[in-house]
């Protein structure tokens, strides 16, 4: 029988600054090899897990654990840090704080400059693994300096030059575009196959990860493990949106046709999946494709020229107007431009020429504070925004500075952090706060000041289908009552055929299209240009010879109505 490469047992955990065990009696085995996808919702106990692993915690993060944690036969607690990560990679989800060289360069060869390698093969590895991940012409960039997507691709490449047989992966795909989250999953499938790699990840976009053709998901509720089981196993017993998160888009439009998924096969693969003869009530699904209502201009964007140098511009006579009340979604490929418009509305950069109208009048003469009282900004990283100690203080800074009463501060913060579901934790230090929880703390920060134009960049990157849920009924909610216009930069595909209303494709710095969700999801020439992917629905309609637009309007309309995820 194989020994297991990691064996816990009987594992209970309880961080020193909790009152509850954050794990208990964490029992599962990993055996060389295997690709193993770890999937909860927030505050289940992944990323614990994962620190007891790569030895975090104790060094990092304190506590009592009980129980045996074995990699590779030796107790995980009697070994160092650095004895751990040498036998284990870790890619973490927050990219800024694994970065340790000066320059890109510099991070991915870090790993081979500790272990003491020849400097020509360290340059030979290191252009490798930077022309694999689309890097090559930022090796001397600061890493601080690049997108989320570029940040993401470069931790991976430091992880990955080395040759450990034991890679870690914390939220991998939550800073990257579609197409290069398929390109990420399809590298670790070969360098799985190539190296006989055993691979661990954590995960909220399940449907994607699948790609990678994993042995088995375990699922985690509450700090325990609810299931453990082969991907097909999961779906069929209905066990994912129990625990919060979303099964793959095919996966719910079939249960919505009334198919009992418990008893089909291949269920986890949209293209073995065995719903030929159910092709007649899928399509009754189908929804024709209706434009919403021309409604007023809110923003007005008149023939903007802006680059970062004066030798090439980004963008070059750049037309389009953002309606009032609308919820419009941005996509394009990391780095063609889509937070760099928000930072134009917003102030944060100015136009080389052009102008950017609010209500009809030119903003370009406004601070960055006057802007900020008509349009809200939530950054991609939290942790470029948060300026205060403990969550409450966080919220409720911007209504101090504005004055506002005491009691209406009160009142609005405990508001505000219950809808984000953070009012009971309205008194702890941020710094205890996950990465999920911090991305809801700022939204939080924003939403609190009520601005009439909302503009969110990643706002669902590492949040589970529970509190993703939540927020997009909140943001419907606030967008019907007070009609508060809401731009979302975003690679998620299920956001985007969820919730949007009308879609700008940005690429290259030009608007390549101004278009439905649907229309965009069901135009392959259009997807790759955005660095998207076709969604599982579309790859069943087509299987079918099912209209795509019609099939994926389905999945809209339906949220639409019923807030469902």
């Amino acid at each position: 029988m194989a020994t297991p490469l990691i064996d816990f047992q009987h594992v209970t955990f309880k961080y020193h600054a909790q009152a509850e065990p954050t794990l208990q009696d964490i029992n599962f085995q990993i055996f060389p090899g295997e690709k193993v996808l770890i999937a909860g919702a927030s505050g289940s106990g992944k990323t614990t897990l994962l620190r007891l692993l790569n030895g975090l915690i104790p060094e990092a993060y304190a506590g009592d654990v009980t129980g045996t944690l074995k990699l590779r036969g030796r107790d995980i607690l009697s070994q160092s840090l650095f004895e751990l990560s040498l036998q284990a990679g870790t890619v973490l989800q927050d990219s800024d704080a694994q970065f340790v060289g000066l320059t890109v360069a510099e991070d991915i060869a870090f790993a081979l400059e500790n272990d003491d390698q020849p400097v020509s093969k360290i340059k030979a590895k290191v252009a490798k693994w930077a022309q694999r991940f689309g890097l090559s012409e930022r090796l001397e960039l600061a890493p601080q300096m690049l997108s989320g997507g570029q940040k993401q691709r470069t931790a991976m490449a430091g992880v990955l030059v080395d040759d450990g047989r034991l890679l870690l992966f914390d939220e991998p795909l939550a800073s990257l575009d579609p197409a290069a989250g398929n390109a990420a999953m399809d590298m670790i499938n070969r360098l799985q196959a190539e190296r006989d790699l055993t691979v661990v990840i954590i995960e909220h976009r399940i449907e994607e990860v699948l790609r990678a053709d994993v042995d088995r998901i375990i699922v985690m509720s509450d700090g325990h493990i609810v299931a453990d089981d082969t991907p097909t196993a999961i779906i069929q017993a209905g066990i994912l949106p129990e625990n919060g998160l979303d099964e793959p888009l095919f996966v719910q439009l079939l249960r919505r046709s009334g198919i009992e998924v418990a008893k089909l096969d291949h269920v986890a693969d949209v293209q073995l999946v065995s719903v030929d003869d159910q092709k007649h009530a899928i399509e009754q699904l189908k929804v024709p494709v209706k434009r919403q209502p021309v409604l007023p201009e809110k923003l007005v964007v008149q023939n903007l020229n802006f680059g970062y140098d004066t030798h090439e511009a980004l963008f070059e006579g750049l037309n389009t107007s953002i309606c009032q009340g609308e919820i419009l979604g941005i996509v394009g490929k990391n780095g063609s431009g889509k937070t760099t418009l928000s930072h134009l509305l917003t102030g944060f950069l100015m136009p080389d020429s052009g102008d950017i109208l609010l209500d009809g009048q030119s903003v370009l003469q406004q601070s960055i504070k006057e802007r900020a009282d008509h349009i809200g900004y939530v950054l991609q990283n939290p942790n470029h925004m948060i300026t205060k100690a403990t969550v409450y203080d966080e919220v409720a800074s911007g209504l101090i500075l504005r004055h506002v009463s005491s009691d209406k501060i009160e009142t609005r913060v405990r508001e505000v952090l219950s809808l984000v579901d953070l009012d009971g934790m309205r008194h702890w230090p941020i710094a205890a706060l996950s990465f999920g929880q911090k991305k809801r703390l700022t939204i939080a920060a924003v939403l609190v000041l009520q601005p009439e134009i909302l503009i969110l960049d990643e706002p669902t990157a590492g949040q589970d289908a529970t509190h993703t849920g939540e927020l997009l009924k909140f943001l419907t909610k606030i967008n019907q009552q007070s009609q508060t216009t809401i731009i979302i930069i975003t690679h998620d595909m299920h956001l985007l055929a969820n919730f949007v209303t009308r879609t700008l494709v940005i690429v290259d710095g030009q608007l390549l299209a101004d278009t439905t969700p649907a229309e965009l999801l069901a135009n392959e020439a259009l997807v790759k240009a955005a660095s998207l992917r076709t969604t599982s629905i579309y790859q069943l309609a087509t299987r079918l010879q099912i209209d795509h637009p019609e099939m994926l309007n389905a999945a809209i309309v339906y949220e639409n109505a019923t807030g469902e995820r």
